[in-house]
């Protein structure tokens, strides 16, 4: 990957493995308001890949990055993969973990390139990342930790 054109393509194909992946998920999720949330999440990858299919570099200046919380609730956490058997607990854990794995994907490339424009996109990726994994968590917290 060399240009600008470049990294967008790639992260483009992330989002739509994301967008796949949530609708994989959504597909076997038992609870309607799991369900509604991972449903939720593969809308919010669509607008990425909306996002990043109409960006320039003159537009990556107008985006507003907005530092985001992380609870590093699920950094803790094991993985289990994806099964029509899981429970919510287990289906939290897949989508928080996923959304890590986006956040350092985007954190290396960030770190990979020099040119401004792609460093504050993929900061605003990393952020919008983080984002979904903090309502994984302030799910998982709520529906799973209180329970104890």
């Amino acid at each position: 990957m060399q240009t600008f054109e470049d990294f967008i393509e790639f992260a483009i194909k992330r989002e739509e493995e994301a967008i796949k992946a949530y609708g994989d998920i959504a597909g076997i999720a038992k609870t309607p308001g799991l369900k509604k949330l991972l449903l939720d999440l593969q809308e919010e990858e669509r607008n990425h890949k909306k996002l990043l299919q109409d960006i320039t570099e003159e537009k990556v200046e107008s985006l507003e990055i907005k530092e985001v919380d992380d609870l590093k609730i699920s950094d803790y956490l094991v993985e289990e993969p994806p099964s029509p058997d899981m429970n919510f607990q287990d289906l939290l854990i897949l989508a928080a973990k996923k959304e890590q794995k986006a956040v350092d994907l985007y954190s290396d490339l960030e770190r990979k390139v020099s040119k401004k424009e792609l460093k504050k996109l993929f900061e605003f990726l990393i952020q919008q990342e983080k984002s979904h994994k903090l309502k994984l968590e302030e799910e998982y917290e709520k529906h799973v930790l209180e329970g104890y």
